[in-house]
């Protein structure tokens, strides 16, 4: 059996709004990256920062009529020669200079997180990412875990402030992990496609606040012939690392190209500057979306405020440019009248694949046992009721949102 054998994509509406990345897992389609760089940039990457961003406006949209070939017209990448200096060498560019005033999120704290200095913004990082663990994800939605696994790879440190986070000791502890080069978490990756995983699955935390680290390991994406020196850098933070995987060239090859999906695993609050570089490199995205309207929910569980507004703002526009996607939605306990009922009325607009999950478990500042247990979030410090997680998928089911292929797929 083969990753497009399996039954969820029988169904029709998932392998249509799926179909880019659908294909490029396969890989009958050249990830974005691929085209990217073979998009020509025309242009001094001195040039002041407006000019490169109006450049990168007109790209993108080569970008895309490229890609609208590829993917309806069967025109065959390796017709289109790599340039000079491509789409992909300015969205590099561009994320080194936003590094300098960091903006890649909605806190656009404009810090200058290019240099080890003192002043850090909300994530709380300068140049260096941390990568806590990466591995095959046997733990993911079907479609992204397939047959072995997504390729993983877990950022320390976040932008948002969860206070229930069930990856608190990686979200809340910027020293954890292991210091990562573009170089090495490009490896990374690698190792982890030619040894079977359908995508490479960046999280975190948040993967957002390490913009500048994972665009430049996408843009040194190919086919490596690792030393031993260089294995033995990576392996170290492998937590599957004992598991004996077979590696085959053919797992991730395009037309002789290493070729991977990128999977975008965010909470979604970032900035639209990130958004347009993230356009032209993510195959497949998976963004959370956790609080409804009311604004208390989101600053009193989450210290973040401009919550829905960014977050839908930033649906809407993956929707817009008819982008692979599917959302998830993780039920909290007495938060169905002010946030699940609000996100699947707003999900309903744009009709989006989702997952409304039911594994909420009191984790970080909001579990009792917990050092670190705060009482103020006495609300939320327990699992749902039978009647909470029935109200949320009747409510679903009332708006006729199609949630359950993608929801109970572990248990058909």
């Amino acid at each position: 059996m083969s990753f497009s054998d399996l039954k969820i994509w029988s169904d029709r509406d998932i392998s249509f709004k799926l179909s880019w990345y659908l294909g490029v897992a396969n890989n009958k389609f050249p990830a974005k990256y691929l085209i990217a760089r073979r998009i020509p940039v025309i242009i001094d990457l001195n040039q002041p920062t407006e000019k490169l961003w109006e450049v990168h406006s007109n790209a993108t949209n080569e970008f895309l009529k490229l890609k609208e070939e590829i993917q309806y017209k069967n025109k065959n990448l390796l017709e289109t020669s790599i340039p000079p200096i491509s789409l992909m060498d300015l969205n590099v560019e561009l994320v080194k200079r936003m590094l300098k005033h960091c903006n890649f999120c909605r806190w656009d704290c404009k810090v200058d997180r290019s240099s080890s200095g003192n002043k850090t913004g909300t994530c709380q990082l300068g140049p260096i990412s941390k990568i806590s663990t990466y591995f095959h994800h046997k733990g993911e939605e079907l479609i992204f875990r397939g047959l072995h696994g997504s390729g993983t790879i877990f950022f320390t440190s976040c932008n948002m402030r969860c206070c229930f986070c069930q990856n608190g000791d990686i979200s809340t502890d910027k020293e954890n992990g292991v210091a990562t080069t573009p170089n090495e978490l490009a490896l990374m990756s690698w190792i982890l496609r030619v040894e079977g995983c359908h995508n490479i699955n960046f999280v975190g935390g948040d993967p957002t606040i390490h913009l500048h680290t994972i665009i430049e390991a996408i843009s040194l994406f190919k086919h490596f012939t690792p030393s031993e020196s260089q294995l033995h850098n990576i392996i170290r933070n492998k937590s599957d690392k004992f598991i004996k995987y077979t590696t085959r060239k053919q797992y991730g090859d395009y037309m002789g190209e290493f070729n991977v999906p990128i999977l975008w695993n965010s909470n979604f609050f970032m900035s639209v500057e990130t958004m347009r570089i993230l356009r032209t490199v993510v195959d497949v995205w998976l963004p959370d979306f956790k609080f409804g309207k009311i604004k208390k929910c989101s600053q009193v569980l989450s210290r973040t405020p401009w919550y829905f507004e960014t977050i839908t703002n930033n649906h809407l526009l993956i929707d817009q440019w008819g982008e692979d996607y599917s959302i998830r939605h993780l039920i909290m306990p007495n938060h169905i009248e002010c946030c699940t009922k609000p996100i699947l009325t707003w999900i309903k607009i744009p009709d989006a694949l989702v997952n409304i999950m039911d594994q909420y478990h009191p984790d970080n500042y909001t579990d009792p046992k917990s050092l670190f247990y705060n009482d103020r979030f006495e609300p939320i410090n327990r699992r749902l009721s039978k009647s909470e997680l029935e109200s949320a998928y009747n409510y679903a089911k009332e708006l006729e949102i199609k949630f359950e292929l993608i929801t109970f797929e572990r248990y058909l």
